[in-house]
């Protein structure tokens, strides 16, 4: 048993994301202490090993330490989630893992390009573990989520118009408020995970248009204050989110045809109505029309994905931040330059692995608000993964909305890591509810062989 557990490929995974961590955050921290040793050999002229070793000493005033001290952190918290929680949650590890590499990627690139973004960064995901654990504990323990659902309806509402009447401007939109420790906050990631459990509760519960109809009507007013807010990329992801799960539920064709129709006629009155969704179409068709201002970003973008080539430039190398958003709507271009188009093939494809578990996980889940709360938190991992891809290499306009787990941002990692815990909380119940089954299975037939004549 204790060789087959050694040789679980899950296992296996997460050491080589453990070691990837611990590697880059190690480079990154001793990096400029070789720096400076090569320029006081250089200065020397030609130099013994004693002043060699010499020259490495002096340099050490340099050395990285906060990167020192995440090279150790990350990888701990990669053993805590992938080795520690699934002794405590029956839980899916690959999952896990998979989660821990993407969150690593990410706050690695931060750091190799602002060491205080990647710092902040890697404290909302120490922050994020604990958050996650506590929603499996709510998906395994809350049994009745009607009352529950009912609250978070008003409470959505009230939260996306806070940055309607408070919020600050930023790129055409007015969907953040600023507070003073947080930084950067946006209601509109945690709408998203009461939107989800509401739909799922609705969706399981209640069959046909009308009896549907309170669950619209949620719909409905959150997507009139993200207009309000001119965030028209979350309006999207809200209203791809609630049809997949409206067709998921009710097998209705005709309706999901007639609202993505519906979409489409929004999407076009959204063109007209805002000057810099216009802007963004602009530039999404040539972007070479205003190469030194509206077009600038999406430009050094895609110079940064060619310049990385198959296997990138290197490490903290290239020239990342001439794009303005380089640590939010295009980390995907940061990644593809510091590792390679072949490091970012893989991102894509753990995604991918990912929404199939995620998907499985809703297959397998026997009570119909379980399965819809599944694939609730797997389809809007997958439609805001494929929007902001997309966006970054120019096949769709872009719409200002994060990369899972990868772009920096306080709210928008700890609503994907409550949002992967929901996840994993349906998994261990259906995998405590499995293994429930065998044990009433194996009592019955100890029973019959009891009950048996001698």
């Amino acid at each position: 048993m204790a060789q087959a557990e050694g040789k679980n490929p899950t296992r296996l995974l997460a050491g080589a994301i453990m070691l990837f961590e611990a590697g880059a955050l190690l480079l990154i921290a001793v990096k400029p202490v070789l720096l400076a040793a090569e320029a006081s050999i250089q200065r020397q002229g030609e130099a013994s090993l004693l002043e060699i070793l010499e020259a490495l000493l002096r340099s050490f005033n340099s050395l990285h330490y906060e990167a020192l001290a995440l090279a150790f952190l990350l990888p701990f918290l990669c053993w805590l989630s992938t080795r520690l929680l699934p002794k405590l949650f029956p839980i899916d590890q690959l999952l896990m893992a998979l989660t821990n590499f993407l969150c690593g990627a990410g706050i690695v690139s931060l750091y190799s390009m602002v060491p205080e973004i990647g710092m902040r960064q890697a404290l909302f995901f120490a922050l994020g573990v604990p958050m996650m654990v506590v929603s499996i504990l709510a998906v395994l323990w809350i049994q009745d989520w009607k009352r529950m659902c009912w609250l978070m309806m008003p409470a959505s509402i009230a939260l996306l118009a806070l940055p309607v009447v408070a919020g600050q401007w930023s790129d055409g939109a007015r969907n953040g408020l600023a507070l003073r420790w947080f930084g950067n906050f946006q209601p509109s990631e945690v709408v998203k995970l009461m939107l989800i459990l509401a739909l799922a509760h609705f969706f399981s519960t209640r069959r046909g248009r009308p009896k549907m109809l309170p669950a619209l009507l949620f719909v409905a007013p959150c997507l009139g204050m993200l207009m309000l807010q001119r965030d028209l990329g979350t309006a999207l992801l809200y209203y791809m989110t609630a049809l997949a799960m409206y067709f998921v539920s009710s097998s209705n064709a005709l309706m999901a045809v007639l609202g993505m129709g519906g979409g489409a006629v929004a999407a076009v009155a959204g063109y007209f109505m805002f000057g810099h969704v216009r802007v963004r179409v602009a530039i999404w068709r040539n972007p070479w029309a205003d190469a030194l201002d509206k077009g600038y970003q999406i430009i050094q973008a895609l110079m940064a994905i060619g310049s990385g080539g198959l296997f990138g430039l290197g490490l903290g190398l290239g020239l990342p931040r001439t794009i303005p958003a380089y640590h939010t709507d295009f980390i995907f271009a940061v990644i593809c330059e510091q590792f390679g188009i072949v490091f970012g093939l893989c991102v894509i494809l753990v995604y991918i692995v990912l929404l199939l578990r995620g998907f499985s996980i809703a297959l397998r889940a026997r009570q119909s608000f379980y399965a819809m709360l599944a694939f609730g938190c797997t389809v809007l991992l997958g439609i805001q993964t494929f929007v902001i891809i997309a966006g970054v290499i120019k096949m769709i306009p872009l719409t200002g909305i994060t990369m899972p787990l990868l772009s920096y941002g306080g709210t928008s990692l700890l609503s994907c890591m409550v949002l992967l815990g929901l996840l994993q909380g349906v998994n261990a119940r259906i995998n405590a509810e499995t293994e429930q089954d065998f044990a009433i299975a194996e009592a019955s037939e100890w029973d019959a062989e009891e009950g048996e004549p001698a």
